[in-house]
C-alpha cells in the first residue's frame, strides 16, 4: 500500500547526536517489538542489530505513538509502542532532551500511513526542526511528559485503520536503513 525509508545515519549533522537519534529511534522500536520492557535488561548491542518486525491492525482499531492520548482516540488503541522516551526506560539525550529523535520515527510511520490511505492525524506538526529524508508536512512532534497530560496526548501520532481489511506494519532495518511500509492483511 505504501513504503519509505530513512537512513539512520543521516538523522542529524554531529556524528555523536546523530548516533543518541539513532539509538532512541531503535530503542522505541525494541519497545513496540517487545523485546525491551525494562531500562536495567536493555543491551545496546541487541538494540541496534538488523531486525524485521510487523503488528497488524484490524478495521477500526487504532495505533498511537504512545499512551496519553487525546480522548477522541482512547477506545480503540491497541498498539503503542510502549515507551516514554524518557532517561526511566533508557532513552540517551544529547545534551538537550531525552530520547530526541524519536520524532523522526514518528514522521516515517505518520508519512507511510498517509499514503497508504489510512486515517493519520498528528496535532503538533514538527516543523520548528528538520527532519531528514522526510517532507516537512508529516513532521510529527512527540513528547511526553507525566504531568503534563493535555500537552503530551497533543504532542503523539494517532492512526486508524480506516480500511475494510486488516493492515500491517512493517519495519526493517538493515543496520543502516529503517524501512517502514503498510500492507494490505491478505486472509487464508
Amino acid at each position: 500500500m505504501a513504503s519509505h525509508e530513512m537512513s539512520l545515519e543521516n538523522r542529524y549533522e554531529n556524528v555523536y547526536v546523530n548516533d543518541v537519534f539513532k539509538d532512541n529511534i531503535l530503542l522505541t522500536l525494541r519497545y513496540l517489538e517487545g523485546s525491551v520492557a525494562e531500562v536495567d535488561k536493555i543491551s545496546w548491542e541487541e538494540v541496534n542489530k538488523p531486525f524485521k518486525y510487523e503488528f497488524s491492525l484490524k478495521p477500526g482499531e487504532e495505533f498511537a505513538f504512545h499512551d496519553t492520548t487525546l480522548p477522541e482516540y482512547t477506545k480503540n488503541v491497541v498498539k503503542t509502542t510502549n515507551a516514554h522516551f524518557n532517561y526511566q526506560d533508557g532513552f540517551k539525550s544529547d545534551g538537550y532532551l531525552f530520547g530526541d529523535g524519536v520524532c523522526h520515527l514518528a514522521s516515517l510511520i505518520y508519512w507511510v500511513a498517509k499514503d497508504a490511505g489510512l486515517e493519520a492525524v498528528s496535532p503538533t506538526n514538527h516543523n520548528f526542526a528538520n527532519v531528514p529524508e522526510v517532507p516537512k508536512e508529516y513532521g510529527v512532534s512527540i513528547s511526553f511528559r507525566p504531568n503534563e497530560i493535555y500537552s503530551s496526548a497533543r504532542q503523539n501520532l494517532y492512526i486508524t485503520n480506516n480500511k475494510e481489511m486488516s493492515v500491517s506494519f512493517v519495519f526493517e532495518y538493515d543496520g543502516e536503513n529503517l524501512k517502514v511500509a503498510v500492507k494490505e492483511v491478505k486472509l487464508i
